[in-house]
């Protein structure tokens, strides 16, 4: 039998660089993503020229409804507080649903569940506003621990096209969101891929994980706050 020889070398292969978000594309960045909802956002974050995300902090569903019909083309994502609703009816989502279906938005609702595994569950499928039938994104505190990202996603259901993200920092003033639980939410996003689509966050946590999202709460084009501390800040360039 012929005996071939093997060029044995020292060298190395070149490590591949580490995909930056800094120099990434919203599209590409949607080619790491697990889930569906965070890949569609950065898809149409690229193809709308926007990553704007609205809060409609307002208490009547017909606020909310004009609100969205006048800003939704520009807007990514609709963020929503359904229980400060003082006239909620139970046609009020599937009213909200039809008009980002047409002017090609997501619904945040931001409820920042923050209870038990099983509790959670029940809060974000049942009662009278049935959120995960309707909200594509929802969010939660990390307090409770690792049980409340297990009772939302069976809450969310095998299949379904939704996303949490962590409430990993916050822009109050005097919060209790520590270093800590920046780097335990980027531990948390890496089991449930699948689920956690990113953070509320003050920057991004990591620009090595493209697939992750950071909503900076806060911004405002005056810089302003309240008289509870809840600071805002201008956007940026």
């Amino acid at each position: 039998y012929p005996l071939c020889a093997l060029a044995v070398s020292d060298e190395r292969p070149e490590a591949k660089p580490k995909p930056d978000i800094r120099t990434m594309s919203y599209y590409r960045r949607a080619e790491f993503c697990s889930n569906p909802i965070s890949a569609k956002l950065l898809q149409l974050m690229d193809s709308k020229a926007s990553n704007l995300c609205v809060s409609a902090d307002l208490t009547t569903c017909a606020g909310v409804l004009e609100l969205a019909e006048t800003v939704g083309e520009h807007i990514v994502l609709l963020k929503t507080h359904v229980d400060i609703l003082t006239d909620y009816e139970p046609e009020f989502p599937s009213k909200l649903a039809e008009i980002a279906e047409r002017k090609k938005f997501y619904i945040f609702e931001d409820r920042k569940f923050a209870d038990i595994g099983n509790t959670v569950k029940n809060q974000y499928a049942k009662g009278i506003y049935s959120i995960a039938s309707w909200a594509h994104v929802t969010n939660a505190h990390m307090v409770p621990g690792p049980g409340i990202v297990a009772g939302l996603k069976e809450a969310a259901g095998e299949g379904a096209e939704r996303g949490l993200l962590l409430l990993a920092e916050m822009s109050s003033k005097g919060n209790l969101c520590k270093p800590e639980f920046a780097t335990e939410a980027l531990s948390w996003a890496a089991e449930h891929k699948d689920f956690i689509i990113g953070f509320i966050s003050m920057r991004a946590l990591d620009f090595f994980r493209p697939e992750l999202l950071s909503m900076t709460p806060g911004v405002s084009l005056k810089s302003k706050g309240d008289s509870w501390d809840s600071g805002t800040r201008p956007p940026s360039p």
